[in-house]
């Protein structure tokens, strides 16, 4: 008798979008609320205020508001303490498992826990759950909740950079779940982090492998094959100015619709116009999409068109067609992607008064690399492979980083 399938095997050849998070999940015995209890924040979290001089050899990191991510509760950054001034603000010392609350602009969700000692800014709260009445393993989960996130922005101060006090987020109520609920919902939570935690390394991992494959694969010592100027195996083309609408005949792509070296049909506008000029703006698979304008993080960004039907594209981008009989576009999407296209596209680069600027004009003068199409096409299969690798990674990320900030509202909802 054939045994019966695995869960595994089971979701086998099944697309991610196919699978669903069980809507009934919230109401699973472990979220009963019968026994919870309605608390304040300052009853079961308090303010630790420990002060530590950074020159005194007894912490070696520094923790910054800029080192701290929005929804992530692992700082991934930090800087050490002697490599430059810190400034007055930076006397306040955080212990290993205390969590880290940026109490500037509040709607930013900076919510981190702290895996080593060290000292952050007054203006940073290192915050610590009271025992036998919250787990501290919790308090970074209630505190990303979008009812926390409300409470604290609503009662943030000041305009340009509004900022919160204690007291003020110590007035936030919310039920409070028995000990031993806790501890299983804040297993729940870990698991499913550690699995994002996995996803997220995977993608480190991916994005450090293309780069190296690219490299590798087009450059020995300065160079291994000949370099040409973009225009000559290519052309180029501003996109269409016109007035952009919620809806209308024809969607538009922006500066905004990039996804991982693709161009993505995300937050989309239209517009109206006839025919024969939308015609001129067309886009057809193979089309490189590049943004020539706007901060110089936006600056440079780059994306191969594969989506079906018809789209036009913003004036703030510029369409690139290559000459397919020298030149594959999926190569050149790739090298104009790569630490060394972006170095020699940001060459070009004209700092304006509020934008930085790359004309087509220029654009055209950056020299590419032009393997024989062989070696062009062998590379496109290799790092098509691992692009796609790495897009799954990034939509698990995705997807656990969804689940986690559902379970945070339905359990402090």
């Amino acid at each position: 008798m054939t045994p019966p399938p695995t869960a595994a095997a089971t979701t086998t050849g099944r697309s991610l979008d196919a699978l669903r998070v069980n809507p009934a999940w919230a109401k699973l015995p472990l979220f009963d609320r019968s026994k919870w209890k309605r608390v304040r924040f300052g009853e079961v979290v308090r303010q630790l205020k420990e002060e530590v001089d950074p020159q005194s050899g007894e912490v070696e990191r520094y923790v910054a508001g800029e080192h701290m991510e929005t929804e992530n509760v692992h700082i991934r950054k930090w800087g050490m303490v002697g490599d430059g001034y810190l400034g007055p603000a930076f006397i306040r010392r955080f212990r290993n498992g205390q969590v880290l609350y940026g109490s500037r602009r509040t709607y930013l969700k900076k919510v981190a826990v702290a895996e080593w000692d060290g000292v952050t800014a007054n203006t940073t709260f290192v915050l610590e759950a009271i025992e036998g009445k919250l787990i501290q393993e919790l308090l970074p989960w209630l505190m990303l909740s979008e009812r926390f996130t409300k409470h604290s922005v609503q009662e943030s101060k000041g305009s340009t950079n509004p900022y919160i006090n204690f007291p003020d987020i110590a007035k936030f109520e919310f039920a409070l779940p028995p000990l031993d609920q806790q501890r299983r919902i804040a297993d729940v939570l870990q698991v499913t982090d550690k699995f994002m935690e996995a996803s997220i390394a995977q993608r480190n991992a991916l994005t450090v492998l293309k780069r190296a494959a690219f490299e590798q694969r087009t450059t020995v010592g300065k160079s291994k094959f000949p370099t040409r100027m973009l225009g000559d195996v290519a052309t180029s083309q501003y996109g269409l100015s016109c007035p952009l609408m919620e809806s209308g005949e024809y969607p538009i792509l922006r500066m905004m619709n990039y996804d991982e070296e693709l161009v993505a049909a995300s937050d989309l506008k239209h517009a109206d116009m006839p025919g024969e000029v939308a015609a001129n703006y067309t886009l057809e698979h193979g089309d490189i999409l590049f943004n020539r304008t706007n901060s110089a993080e936006l600056v440079g960004k780059v994306g191969i068109f594969k989506l079906n039907g018809r789209y036009l594209f913003a004036s703030y981008l510029v369409r690139i067609k290559t000459d397919k009989s020298v030149l594959l576009p999926e190569f050149l999407n790739f090298y104009m992607n790569s630490d060394s296209g972006q170095k020699a596209i940001r060459a070009f680069a004209t700092p304006g008064v509020s934008q930085t600027n790359i004309s087509a004009g220029n654009l055209m003068k950056v020299r590419i690399p032009v393997p024989p199409l062989a070696d062009q096409a062998k590379v496109v299969v290799e790092l098509s492979a691992i692009a796609a690798a790495k897009r799954t990674a990034m939509r698990h990320i995705e997807s656990q980083r969804t689940v986690l900030r559902e379970m945070a509202n339905v359990i402090f909802g």
